[in-house]
Parts: structure tokens; C-alpha cells; sequence
């Protein structure tokens, strides 16, 4: 037998404390003296959560990878069937276009651009209708040959290539061992299961060519490989179980969650390597059935499910690196208790100056700093108010307008320990969006005298100049970027709240994506690109965090507490983080609580080997 030495061709080093590790030192061993065990780096197993689905569903239709899923259809049993398709980006949900027949128990394949479905219940009523989705949006594609319901697909294939199987039928009732497949144009029949199955919807891999039905009903544990001819029966499931999400290619797949009888909802994973399935370490947050699968056995991912929210949504990886997905957590809180602050910075170096104390209306003009860990006092403002427009950076921002028992249009800059008053606005102004640097800063829209206003003003460094008026008259929005690419997001407008953004290059407004919902009074962060739009106020706190890419805005972990009226980084974006401070939580009109997002991260990480 070859030992360490005949493998790597050299001996188990040892060192005083772990070594700096790369992927590189996957598979090799040391020895660490500092606590006297050997270590390794070995791949590592587990799920993590991630961003719910918008829509609570079970039993849709998934596909696609961990980085480009998608997820049709789908039930709020007992009576309702959805035609809504979200999108999954690794990180949040974007919406999709909607499925021309609302239906669950659907079976789905390909990739996020070129997807297929087939089948399904339409509550009542079994389907044989297929579609194809272009990535925007689904067209009608011929029927299946026998209409049918809680069937399988073989999850890589194309819409030109495509494989379903099993299912329930109505007529003969029962459990079907029928195989279609699809080749752009029109369903054929194939060779037909060994074993009848159903309940498998969301757990089956593989393409036209590979295919590998996993598990059903009745609690069956049998698996099938297809060769684009026949099906063979393979190695079963250590857990037989229907109703379990999975993915992957015939030589890389996986299963997670599901039933086993008689009624039992389970969090088991199972993997299987084209030879064998094994019971993995890494079990599912909480048991769960109904839930849909996409990926495969290295990146897989679960969405939605009868059990526990419908709309959970989890990672698994299985890698030498230690994977923490992205949240909002508690963070230090300031000195200062307010609500509709100023903020401006990044996640290492912000200011929070402004704000007021509710209840009370006491108009707050203390400045603090955030270094990453700690806020310290700094120099007050010149000018106590909140509601004002906003820009900069720690050591050179700035605010205009604003609210102090009236309504004011001075100006102040701050160098990073002491603000200085500089030219006024052109009129007072409160309740406007800000965004872009102390040199280069714009005002947009508000409050003027009298009511909401258009009005959009550059300021320069010096003065304040009239520039190109903002597309509708509103307050109460948020903005962040640069004065020549920048972003302004809902906001309250005539009658009531928008969802609607505008970027702006400079010179001209243009309509940007839309907001999933309306919104107003919350914190934006970032770029025109990369954007993110925190939580908000009206007409009540949210929880919801939503990116926007310059295009389209997507779902996002959301905040640890709802909140509105926060502010903290502008200038960070969705890509290195954030951090929020004050606002108002539930229960707490004003505060000085905290809170902080980090990015997911992949850290290679050593295992201690022991002779278990």
C-alpha cells in the first residue's frame, strides 16, 4: 500500500500553527505542534441559507445551477397554482415572466435562459401542456402525449433535447412508467420506466442521453439510469422517499429532503457518483418536502417546499472552502439616538451627522464616525435639521437643505473634523435625494415651497446651479453614484407611493427598473450598477433588501430587524458590503442600534483528522 510519502514525495511536515492555505494543500497532511494534531484539507459539506423565494410555493418546476437557477410554477395547496417564474442569481431573486398555464407538480429542465416545462396540475386537472422559456419570457410548445402530473425531468437538457418521465395519470389513474422526449418541435414516445413512479417532480437528473430517475411513489428507493434508449435499474437511495428536491448529472447528483413512510418529513442528502449514492453530513436546515431542486452534487441548491416557510431557499456545497453566506447582523451601536440621519461612506470609514429625536423634535446636529468596529464623536453641524440632501465621503461630505422647525437651503461641508458653512441652495429645500461627491454632488427633487417639487440642482464645490428637472415631482426617495451615473429610488409622489427609478447621466433622467414594491424613506447604498435599496418607512418597516444591477432589481438577504428612516454607507454597493445605523425599528420611533451586511466569503479551511 503507498503511504503519505509514496503519494506527495515527502514526508508530514510539521509546523507551529497552521499553515497560510491555498488550494493547493487539498489532499496533503501536517502536523501542528501548537495543539499536537494532524490536519488536512479536505472537501467539506454543508448547507447554507440564502435569500427566500418572493413567492411561497412547493412542488414548481426548478432548474439551471446554483448561480442561474430558476424556479416556475408551483402550489399554495389546496387551491391555488402559480404561473409566476423567479430567477436566482447565486444570491437573490429576480422576477421572470410568467407561465402561460398556472400549474404545480411540474416538471422543468435547462438552463435559466432556455428552459423547459411539462405537465402538472392545474388544481384541477391534470396538464399535457409544455412551454419553453427565452429567458425573458414562455411560449406555448406542443403538448405531451398523455397528460400527467408530479412527473420527472432529467434537469441538464435543453429545449431542444428534453426527457420526462413517471408521473400520475388520470386516466388509467395511477402512477405512470411513460417516458417522452422532446426535440424542439414535437414529443415522442420512448421506452418506458421499470417502475412505475410519481411524487419526483423536483428530484430527478441528467439529460436526454443520461438520464436518472430518483426515488417517488410509492416510497420507493430504486433508481433508473437512461442511455437515450432504455432504462436500467442502478444502485438505490440509502433512504427511500418521494417528494424530495435534487439535480445534477448522472454521475453528479443529488437529493435532499423529501417523505419516507409513513409520513415523516426528513433534512437527509444523498450524492450520487454514477456508481453509488452516500448519506451526507450535510442535512437540510429543517426537514422539508415539496421542495424543488437545481445544481448538482458539488453546488446544489433547494427552493421552497411544504415545510417550514415555503419560500426557504438553501445552498450545498461541497468544497474544501468554508462557505458563509451573505446577512445583515447586529452591529456596534452609535452614540447618537435619531431617525432620518445623513450618511455617507463605506463600510470602514462612514460619517452619520443630522437626524432627530422622535418623539420630541429635538433636531439633532452630532457627527460620528465609523471606522469599521466603533463610531467616535466628532464636531457637530453648524446647523441642527434632518430630512436634507446628502453626499461625499467620511472626510469630505456634505448637506443642503433640510428641516429645523422650517425648512432651510444652507450648506455645510465637513473635512473629516469640522463642518464649515459654505453658499446656500438656490431655495429652501427638504426631503430630497442626494448622491455623488462634495465636489460634485446633485440635489433631486423633494420638498420645495410650496409641496413636492421637481427641482434638480448641481452643486460644484462652490455654487449650486439648476440642472435638468427630475422626471415627476416626489419626496421622501433615497439616492446613491456619482453625479454623472447616478440613481434615485421610489419616493412619495401624487397621489401616493412609487416603486418607479430614474438614473441619471449628468444631464438627463431615464427610467431605470422598477422596485419590486413601492417604497419610501429608505437607504440606498452603492452605484448606479450595483444598488442597494435597505429596508424603508411607509407605510411601514421593512425587512426587505433589494439589488439592482443597472437593469433589473433582484431579491437580497434581508435585514436582521425591520427598519426605516436609517442611514449609513452610500458609496460601498451590494459587492463589499454595508453598514445602517439609527432609523426607526418596531416599537422604537428614533434609535441608535446598528446593523451590518457582509458579503458571502469562501475560506479554505483545515480539518483535524482523528481515527474515527
Amino acid at each position: 500500500m503507498a503511504d503519505y510519502t509514496d503519494i506527495y514525495g515527502k514526508r508530514v511536515k510539521d509546523f507551529d500553527s497552521d499553515p497560510t492555505l491555498t488550494s493547493s494543500y487539498e489532499g496533503q497532511v501536517w502536523y501542528d505542534k501548537s495543539t499536537g494534531v494532524l490536519k488536512s484539507v479536505v472537501a467539506i459539506e454543508a448547507w447554507v441559507s440564502s435569500t427566500p423565494l418572493t413567492t411561497a410555493r412547493e412542488w414548481a418546476a426548478s432548474s439551471g445551477s446554483q448561480t442561474a437557477a430558476i424556479v416556475s410554477g408551483g402550489y399554495a395547496l389546496p387551491s391555488t397554482a402559480y404561473s409566476n417564474t423567479e430567477e436566482y442569481n447565486g444570491s437573490g431573486w429576480a422576477a421572470g415572466g410568467a407561465l402561460n398555464t398556472a400549474r404545480g407538480e411540474i416538471a422543468g429542465n435547462g438552463p435559466q435562459t432556455a428552459a423547459l416545462v411539462a405537465g402538472g396540475d392545474t388544481l384541477p386537472g391534470a396538464s399535457n401542456a409544455s412551454e419553453t422559456y427565452n429567458g425573458s419570457s414562455w411560449t406555448s410548445a406542443p403538448n405531451l402525449n398523455l397528460a400527467r402530473y408530479s412527473l420527472g425531468a432529467a434537469k441538464q437538457g435543453t429545449t431542444t433535447a428534453a426527457l420526462v418521465f413517471g408521473g400520475y395519470a388520470p386516466s388509467p389513474a395511477g402512477p405512470s412508467n411513460t417516458s417522452e422526449e422532446f426535440n424542439g418541435s414535437s414529443w415522442s414516445e420512448g421506452n418506458n420506466l421499470n417502475t412505475a413512479r410519481n411524487a419526483f417532480p423536483g428530484s430527478c437528473a441528467g439529460t436526454q442521453t443520461a438520464g436518472l430517475a430518483t426515488g417517488g411513489s410509492p416510497f420507493v428507493a430504486n433508481c433508473e439510469e437512461y442511455d437515450g434508449t432504455s432504462w436500467t435499474n442502478v444502485n438505490g437511495l440509502n433512504t427511500a422517499r418521494q417528494q424530495a428536491a435534487g439535480g445534477g448529472s448522472q454521475t453528479a447528483a443529488f437529493l435532499a429532503g423529501g417523505q419516507t413512510p409513513p409520513n415523516t418529513y426528513v433534512a437527509i442528502t444523498e450524492t450520487y457518483d454514477g456508481t453509488n449514492w452516500t448519506t451526507s453530513p450535510a442535512t437540510l436546515s429543517s426537514p422539508n418536502i415539496g421542495n424543488t431542486g437545481a445544481g448538482d452534487s458539488s453546488a446544489g441548491l433547494s427552493s421552497g417546499g411544504y415545510n417550514p416557510t415555503r419560500s426557504t431557499v438553501e445552498e450545498y456545497n461541497k468544497s474544501i472552502n468554508t462557505i458563509t453566506a451573505a446577512a445583515w447582523a447586529s452591529a456596534t451601536a452609535s452614540n447618537t439616538t435619531r431617525y432620518l440621519g445623513h450618511g455617507v461612506g463605506t463600510t470602514t470609514a462612514c460619517v452619520v451627522y443630522g437626524g432627530v429625536l422622535n418623539p420630541g423634535s429635538t433636531y439633532r446636529a452630532q457627527t460620528e464616525e465609523w471606522d469599521g468596529s466603533t463610531w467616535a464623536e466628532q464636531n457637530d453641524m453648524g446647523t441642527a435639521r434632518f430630512f436634507g440632501m446628502y453626499a461625499g465621503t467620511q472626510t469630505a461630505a456634505l448637506i443642503g437643505g433640510g428641516y429645523n422647525g422650517s425648512s432651510v437651503s444652507n450648506t455645510e461641508e465637513y473635512d473629516g473634523s469640522s463642518w464649515s458653512e459654505v453658499n446656500n441652495m438656490p431655495a429652501v429645500n427638504r426631503l430630497q435625494a442626494g448622491f455623488g461627491i462634495q465636489t460634485a454632488a446633485v440635489s433631486a427633487a423633494g420638498q420645495g415651497s410650496p409641496g413636492k417639487w421637481a427641482n434638480v440642482y448641481h452643486y460644484d464645490g462652490t455654487n449650486w446651479t439648476s440642472a435638468t428637472a427630475y422626471p415627476t415631482a416626489v419626496e421622501q426617495m433615497a439616492g446613491c453614484g456619482t453625479q454623472t451615473a447616478g440613481i434615485v429610488s421610489g419616493g412619495q409622489a401624487d397621489p401616493g407611493l412609487v416603486n418607479t427609478q430614474f438614473e441619471y447621466d449628468g444631464s438627463s433622467w431615464t427610467a431605470g427598473g422598477n422596485l419590486p414594491t413601492v417604497l419610501a424613506y429608505q437607504a440606498n447604498n452603492g452605484t448606479q450598477t450595483s444598488c442597494q435599496i435597505i429596508g424603508g418607512g411607509v407605510p411601514a418597516y421593512h425587512v426587505n433588501v433589494t439589488d439592482y444591477d443597472g437593469t433589473a432589481c433582484a431579491t437580497s438577504p434581508s435585514l436582521d430587524t425591520a427598519r426605516g428612516y436609517g442611514r449609513g454607507t452610500t458609496t460601498s454597493g451590494a459587492a463589499t458590503g454595508a453598514i445602517l445605523t439609527s432609523g426607526s425599528v418596531p416599537g422604537t420611533p428614533s434609535s441608535n442600534t446598528s446593523t451590518q451586511f457582509t458579503t458571502a466569503s469562501e475560506t479554505v479551511t483545515a480539518k483535524t483528522l482523528t481515527t474515527s
